[in-house]
């Protein structure tokens, strides 16, 4: 591939519902370009961007690609993401590295939820986009419908420049109605639009003048007075338009039998702004802590954007970057601005696929990749130490669900800690803890699927097995009354015996006190140097309850009398006498089982209101108000966490996947009667298998 400015450059991101026919673009796109001499299908595992195991498995996108091709003397950056919600982080990196946004909708099924979110995603980048019009050659394909229902979700923005000629199993080409010409077939073959398509194409045309003339003063003067605009005026001022946003073209395609490709990359090359068109960007120079302007200019200070890592068991890590400012040099070094760490920089390369073909420079506004950088992460900015700027990091989703993960075997246990991270390191929308609670470790990500895939990748990148469960619920005991314990602990075996007698009284304590201990011996009836060995023993019998064997909290254990001997006693004598005083005390303090309680903030469509209203009761939510939101409700609710362990499942069935929520941790509550002896009985079951 040769050399290209900035200026003619294009990064554009396929982006819509997860199935609408993303990745067969792209393919197309590159078949019609030069790039490939084969068109590969998703069904067979032969597409140029679903190259990933996961992907051909599930013939569905996870990993965003890229997809660089030529036109006209423009080098295209294809970003092909994925539009399931699951890997929404990758469709984030991707529009973060574009400068603009193409949005498939299917012919046959219109708008759907999908589409509302990625646009929303392209709104928050302030993405100059197109939308088109796919599969016009599937069964029940409706160009007029799904146009109407474009322009009732966009607005009237969103204006026509191509329309179909025939549909279903008749689509055999667009009529450009700027140009008014035909383009049929996969050449594209010029010629005259249809005669049965005049009037349609002429009213289109219309509605378009009419947008790109309100895109400028001068236009919209010469419009509004009756003069027709000239060719030159309508291109420029559809450029204008497309640029700013004020215009969003509609066109058509048929992309798996590669109708109407040549005249998508025609508008890409053509109408799209390149990277010097886009406003500049705001950085942070690290060194002054001032924001400074960036703008898509070669001679200006270096600065690119990782938008996505990999890390691969052979090659090593593999980084993703955007250069929006200066050159990128092979064979150099580099700023980590993020880290204030130095980067040696190798070989750097044009990625197409899993294709890699080496290049010896970036230069402002294009997109590559190199290999093994030692500090550099997701998000980081890497710039000159004499002028360290950091780029506005990328914003990603926060996780959604959470499943416990499992080694396998033993082998796999000792494994498993360094994959965590390093999968992490590649995907910033997974988070993995520790719970003290349960001892369990916690993988949380956008969905089941995304974990499930993540669990395959660890297993196929690192070899290491592991399995996904339900997370515990991490309950706890306490006690509802007073009460008072004595025990001694009197054991001989010959010699020195071991012997000590505590008198502890319990207390409950207000919810989310912990647990507290107060010394009130008098006249040295437990000698000084034996009351931490007492709370010592106290203190490990708090970790795990009577009654379920939970931790207890919330209780306040005053020592308040004993006895020692003056041989016999020792610190361990007391520590024990200690922790059997406690279970005792426990067990006449009438204990109960605590669970925890989130505060649930959920967003949902207006429509659906009603149901996750009557899901929520269902779940023992408290429902502590609903407040309107531009056409959606939000929800806030206190809900025992065990009700909503697959609340990201719920939700997405309930709303379509148009809604969405977050929860954090806020108190315990005790569990009803009827639920807390399930859960007693169950740990009973449990301690006894193991």
């Amino acid at each position: 591939m040769k050399d290209y400015k900035t200026e003619d450059i294009r990064n554009v991101v396929l982006i819509g519902h997860g199935g609408t026919g993303k990745t067969t673009l792209a393919e197309a796109m590159l078949f019609a370009s030069g790039a490939i001499n084969r068109l590969g299908r998703v069904e067979e595992g032969t597409t140029t961007s679903d190259f990933d195991p996961d992907e051909i498995k599930r013939t569905i996108s996870i990993n965003l690609a890229l997809l660089p091709c030529e036109w006209e003397n423009k080098k295209i950056n294809v970003v092909d993401a994925p539009g399931y919600a699951d890997f929404t982080g990758e469709m984030k990196a991707a529009i973060h590295a574009a400068d603009a946004a193409v949005v498939l909708v299917d012919a046959s099924a219109g708008v759907e939820v999908g589409t509302e979110h990625c646009w929303a995603f392209a709104d928050e980048a302030s993405l100059p986009r197109a939308v088109l019009i796919d599969r016009m050659d599937r069964e029940n394909a409706d160009f007029a419908q799904a146009l109407s229902q474009v322009q009732s979700f966009f607005g009237k923005k969103c204006v026509a420049l191509q329309i179909p000629v025939g549909a279903q199993s008749s689509f055999s080409g667009v009529v450009d109605v700027l140009a008014m010409k035909a383009y049929s077939g996969e050449k594209g073959t010029e010629g005259a639009v249809p005669d049965s398509l005049s009037d349609q194409a002429a009213r289109h045309r219309e509605q378009l003048v009419e947008a790109v003339a309100e895109t400028d003063d001068e236009l919209l003067t010469k419009y509004l007075d009756g003069t027709e605009l000239t060719a030159e005026e309508l291109t420029r001022g559809l450029r204008t338009g497309i640029a700013s946003g004020a215009v969003v073209p509609v066109l058509v395609a048929a992309a798996a039998k590669n109708i109407g490709t040549a005249q998508l990359l025609d508008v890409l090359a053509n109408d799209f702004p390149s990277p010097k068109d886009r406003p500049p960007i705001k950085a942070k120079n690290a060194s002054t802590g001032q924001e400074e302007d960036v703008n898509a200019d070669p001679a200006g200070p270096l600065a690119a954007l990782v938008f996505k890592t990999t890390a691969d068991p052979y090659v090593g890590k593999l980084t993703y970057l955007r250069v929006y400012s200066g050159v990128l040099k092979g064979d150099s070094s580099a700023w980590n601005s993020n880290k204030a760490a130095a980067e040696r920089i190798g070989q750097l390369f044009v990625v197409r696929g899993k294709a890699q073909e080496p290049v010896p420079q970036l230069v402002a506004g294009d997109i590559g990749a190199l290999a093994k950088l030692a500090e550099t992460s997701t998000g980081d900015t890497l710039a000159t130490k004499e002028r360290p700027l950091i780029l506005p990091p990328i914003t990603f989703p926060a996780p959604a669900y959470s499943a416990a993960v499992h080694p396998k075997t033993k082998a796999d246990l000792d494994k498993m800690g360094n994959a965590l991270n390093r999968i992490i390191e590649e995907d910033p929308t997974l988070r993995v803890r520790r719970d003290a609670d349960t001892n369990e470790t916690i993988l949380s990500g956008l969905g089941e699927p995304h974990l499930e895939v993540t669990v395959e990748k660890i297993q196929r990148k690192f070899g290491v097995g592991l399995e996904l469960t339900t997370p515990k619920v991490p309950y706890k005991e306490t006690i509802t009354a007073p009460s008072t314990s004595e025990y001694t602990h009197k054991k001989q075996t010959g010699g020195h015996g071991q012997y000590a007698r505590v008198a502890i009284k319990l207390e409950p304590l207000p919810r989310g006190s912990g647990f507290q201990f107060e010394d009130k011996v008098v006249g040295g009836a437990v000698p000084k140097t034996y009351i931490p060995a007492v709370e010592k023993g106290v203190s490990e019998a708090m970790r795990e309850g009577v009654i379920a064997r939970y931790p207890l909290v919330d209780v306040k254990v005053t020592l308040y009398d004993g006895k020692e001997h003056p041989v016999d006693s020792s610190e361990m004598a007391f520590k024990l006498a200690g922790s059997a005083a406690l279970r005792q005390g426990v067990n006449q303090g009438k204990p109960i089982l605590v669970e925890p309680i989130v505060n649930l903030r959920v967003t949902v469509p207006e429509a659906n209101t009603g149901d996750a209203m009557g899901d929520l009761n269902s779940k023992r939510a408290k429902v502590l108000g609903i407040s309107p939101q531009d056409g959606y409700s939000v929800i806030e609710a206190q809900v025992p966490l065990a009700e909503v362990q697959h609340y990201a499942t719920d939700l997405r069935s309930i709303t379509q996947g148009r809604g969405h929520y977050a929860l954090e941790f806020d108190h315990y509550e005790e569990v009803p009667a009827h639920l807390a002896q399930k859960i007693i009985d169950k740990a009973k079951e449990d301690a006894k298998a193991s």
